[in-house]
């Protein structure tokens, strides 16, 4: 099996075994269980989500994609700014064999609809009315998208769309399927290898229209073993602070990724105004900066 973690001098007790992303993470909710895994303010609160809870989300939206039609190799764009439910999405596009890619918040639909038609999105997670609105003006233009899942339904309340669903009735369909079938998630869990697509990053299209960079489950095993073994030492007393775009893939590899591993507690910011007081709040040991 591929060691994430070669040099066992430094190698972490809590490390979870696996050679895809999907193994590491079932690992990793097993091993940890009530734990901290993420944090996340809720109305001026941080609220913990342990493992247990944060796999729990996995499973409910992996199987919810599942029961949509989700086959493994099929890609599932998120567009949201970086939060909780972004990770959780991510995983469960992943841990359910799809390849999971971030569009970044800021983009305008043109620039959503060149990049849901370039990578096949059949699905698309988005974050609130505003990017729903993008994604909804540009749908007709993408053939290959199915369904459209919104985490916030705030200003939604009398909106109805037979394309579009809540993240919540995702994670019910996603409850419901795997009380029917509790063997296909392990199904899917085992459903990639280390050389399949696990997700695809966009180049920012300075010189040209974005490209997107195939990233393996290999590749990035690899980058953090890298990235662990050369610069970055962390365990799970560590506080981790995530602030940037997770569709860029620093945050993903360097931040969710690696904390996915070493088992460090990550903590997501509000937004990019409340960083300095967040650090105040979280005294994060390790964050990472562009």
């Amino acid at each position: 099996m591929f060691d994430i973690w070669p040099n066992q001098a430094i190698r972490p007790a809590a490390i979870p075994a696996g050679d895809t992303v999907a193994k590491v993470f079932d690992a990793a909710v097993r091993q940890r269980g009530d734990k901290v895994a993420v944090r996340q303010k809720e109305f001026g609160l941080w609220k913990e989500t342990s493992w247990t809870g944060m796999g729990d989300a996995v499973r409910e939206i992996g199987m919810g994609l599942v029961a949509l039609g989700l086959q493994p190799g099929e890609v599932v764009s998120i567009l949201a700014n970086t939060r909780r439910e972004w990770s959780f999405a991510d995983y469960g596009i992943i841990c359910a064999g799809g390849v999971s890619n971030g569009i970044y918040p800021t983009d305008a639909p043109p620039q959503c609809e060149y990049l849901l038609t370039d990578s096949a999105s059949v699905f698309c997670v988005v974050e609130d009315e505003e990017q729903l609105d993008k994604i909804l003006a540009v749908r007709d233009a993408v053939p290959s998208l199915r369904k459209i899942i919104v985490m916030e339904t705030e200003g939604l309340r009398h909106f109805s769309d037979p394309q579009v669903m809540t993240l919540d009735e995702l994670r019910r369909l996603g409850a419901e399927a795997h009380a029917a079938d509790t063997a296909e998630w392990e199904r899917r869990l085992a459903s990639r290898a280390p050389e399949d697509l696990a997700i695809l990053v966009y180049t920012s299209g300075t010189t040209g229209k974005p490209k997107g960079a195939m990233i393996t489950h290999r590749n990035i095993l690899a980058a953090i073993s890298v990235i662990s073994n050369e610069s970055i030492r962390q365990n799970e007393d560590d506080q981790r602070m995530a602030f940037l775009p997770l569709c860029h893939v620093a945050e993903r590899v360097g931040g969710q990724f690696l904390a996915l591993y070493s088992g460090a507690t990550l903590n997501f910011v509000e937004n990019p105004e409340t960083v300095p007081d967040n650090v105040r709040e979280i005294a994060p040991t390790i964050f990472f900066a562009v």
